[in-house]
Order: C-alpha cells, then sequence, then structure tokens
C-alpha cells in the first residue's frame, strides 16, 4: 500500500472502506474496500476530507478481485446463466430458463482447488425455474494472480462448467390401471396428482386411458396413446407384486426395454423405467397419490429434459433417496433425490 495524493489516485485500488459522513444528514460508507477509483470520485474525496489515501497498486501478473471474477464468471458460466456484474470479488449465475441444472463436478473441484477461488452451486439435477439463483463464484483475495485466472480457465475449456437443460413441451400420455377405478368403485386419484406435476414442471396433457387389472389392455392403452403422438407414457398403479397388479407386465409386453424395476428412492419403491424406442414410459406405483414428493418428482423432470435415463442413474439415487417426510416440504431445496 501506498499514500498518494488524490488526484493522483484514478485507477488505483482501495484497500478499505471510506465513510462519508455528514452531521445530521448521513453516515454511511461512500467507497467500499476494492473500489477502483474514477475521476468523478476526486471532488466526492475530498468532501469528504481526503487529500491523500492509501491505495493498492496492481502489479504486472495481477487482476483485481472483480476483473478476476469477471473472468472466471464468464468461463465457468456456459450459456444458458446470465451472469451478474461482479461485486466485491463475487459474481451470481441465475437460470435463463425452466429446467435441469447440471454442473461438471470434476471440474468444479479442480477449479475449486485453486487457492483464491472459491465456487458455490446447488446440486447437480436439481428442476429450477427461470431467473433461480443457481450458482455463485467469489475471489477471495483482493488482488490475485493472472495465473490462476488462466488456470481456471483453462479447466473450465470452451463449454464451461454449468448449463441448464430445458423442458420440452411434450406430449404426455396417461394410463391409469387398476379395477376398482375402472369399473368405479372407487374414486380415481391419479389424474389430478399427474396434472398437478405437469403444472409444475410442464408437459402437455394428451389423454388419459383408463384400464382394469389385464395386462393386454394396459399393452394396448400405452401402444394407443404413443400411436396418438404421446412423447411420454406415464402409468399409474397396480406396480406392486399381489396378484391383480399387472401394469409392469403391460409394460414389458410392449417390447420397451426394461431399464429398471425397483429403486432405492422411498418413496417410489416400486417404480419401472421403460423405454419404447426414444419414448420413456414411468411405471409409477400408488404412493404418489398420497406423498407430496416421490420418485416421480426426480425423474420425469430429467426426462422432460430429454435426459435418456440409465439403470446406473436409477441405482446412484439410493444415496439420497430417503424422503425425511418434513413436516414443512421445501422440495427440491432438500437432500431427497440429490448426489
Amino acid at each position: 500500500m501506498n499514500t498518494v495524493p488524490i488526484e493522483e489516485a484514478v485507477g488505483m485500488v482501495l484497500p478499505h472502506d471510506l465513510t462519508r459522513i455528514v452531521p445530521g444528514e448521513i453516515k454511511r460508507v461512500e467507497f467500499k474496500k476494492g473500489h477502483i477509483i474514477r475521476e468523478q470520485d476526486i471532488e466526492i474525496l475530498k468532501s469528504m476530507g481526503k487529500d491523500h489515501i492509501y491505495v493498492m497498486e496492481l502489479n504486472e501478473g495481477y487482476l483485481h478481485e472483480n476483473t478476476a471474477a469477471s473472468r472466471m464468471a464468464s468461463a465457468i458460466g456456459g450459456k444458458s446463466l446470465s451472469i451478474g456484474e461482479p461485486k466485491e470479488g463475487k459474481a451470481e449465475f441465475k437460470a435463463k430458463t425452466d429446467g435441469i441444472f447440471r454442473v461438471d463436478t470434476e471440474k468444479l473441484y479442480d477449479i475449486s482447488d485453486i487457492d483464491g477461488l472459491t465456487i458455490s452451486t446447488i446440486h447437480d439435477y436439481t428442476p429450477v425455474k427461470a431467473g433461480k439463483h443457481a450458482a455463485s463464484c467469489k475471489i477471495t483475495p483482493l488482488v490475485i494472480e493472472e495465473s490462476r485466472i488462466e488456470e481456471a480457465e483453462r479447466i473450465a475449456g470452451d463449454d464451461g462448467i454449468f448449463r441448464i437443460l430445458p423442458f420440452a413441451d411434450k406430449k404426455v400420455g396417461f394410463v391409469i390401471t387398476g379395477d376398482e377405478v375402472y369399473y368405479g368403485r372407487i374414486k380415481d386419484g391419479f389424474l389430478p396428482v399427474f396434472k398437478e406435476k405437469l403444472e409444475e414442471y410442464g408437459g402437455q396433457f394428451l389423454d388419459v386411458v383408463y384400464c382394469p387389472d389385464e395386462a393386454g389392455k394396459i399393452t394396448e392403452a400405452i401402444l394407443s396413446l404413443i400411436g396418438r403422438g404421446a412423447q411420454i407414457i406415464c402409468t399409474g398403479g397396480g406396480m406392486a407384486v399381489d396378484a391383480d397388479d399387472a401394469t409392469p407386465d403391460g409394460i414389458r409386453n410392449t417390447g420397451a426395454e426394461i431399464v429398471k424395476y425397483g429403486t432405492g428412492v422411498l418413496p417410489g419403491g416400486v417404480f419401472m423405467m421403460a423405454y419404447l424406442g426414444d419414448i420413456p414410459i414411468l411405471g409409477v406405483p400408488a404412493c404418489a397419490i398420497f406423498d407430496g414428493r416421490t420418485i416421480f418428482d426426480i425423474l420425469y423432470p430429467r426426462v422432460l429434459a430429454d435426459i435418456r435415463i440409465t439403470r446406473r442413474d436409477i441405482v446412484m439415487l439410493s444415496h439420497g433417496g430417503l424422503c425425511q417426510k418434513c413436516g414443512v416440504c421445501y422440495y427440491p431445496v432438500c437432500p431427497f433425490g440429490k448426489p
């Protein structure tokens, strides 16, 4: 730090806050630590009694925290998040569209391992709305070697480390099974829940077909909806091991590839994930009617964002797949379904 006349301080960096006091009127921090002094600041500083000030001069090969944060943010941000103007060495990232937040965790860890650079994010695979604050990056020292930012830029590469996979406006067909509903013995509880999920995450309601507990009828209904343009199929009910639970066989008999039947997610243990060509089929158990958040909330947004679900994806949900059934649910701001 050096003491310099205020007229010679333009372009230099303040190493501490400067408070402006007008007796009986104001007392506030007028210039914050890290502020780069501008020509228009000179008269204000003089009115504050500052004819000389301490400044920090940037040597070659060093960057001010905001300059460094701006470069770091541009490198890691990708194209589907907006970047706020850096303040006090910190920049924020917000989703430009509704979708699934993805983060390259290996790049995230490698950049966060560089001294002086920090990144904070929400969890990978979190559903987000446009405008959601999804990540922040910060430069912790007031000035930092440019070589550290260059290393972060090298690691981030051309694609950055963040992206939002937008929800597609896909047509969704529903097959609701069970003799008790088909024959009018009880009122259907599935369709209202499914419609709520479409309202929350997206997707066009195509149609619903009710079927008795007969595998052949269920197969026929699935294929009929696909023939009418359904891009996602969701079945409701009949997924357990009771003698009358025919939905798994109904899905299998379409010729679909069964990715996984049974999960480590509760609620949602008897869920089935399948694909008939490129069309995802989600076999949803009855827990979706009674529990606010289930396996459906984890996987339906992903298929809506054109993420093809693998067997390994479902197996990995065992870690974090136990819903705590909190008194007040804040999902997705919770550990449920997070890696």
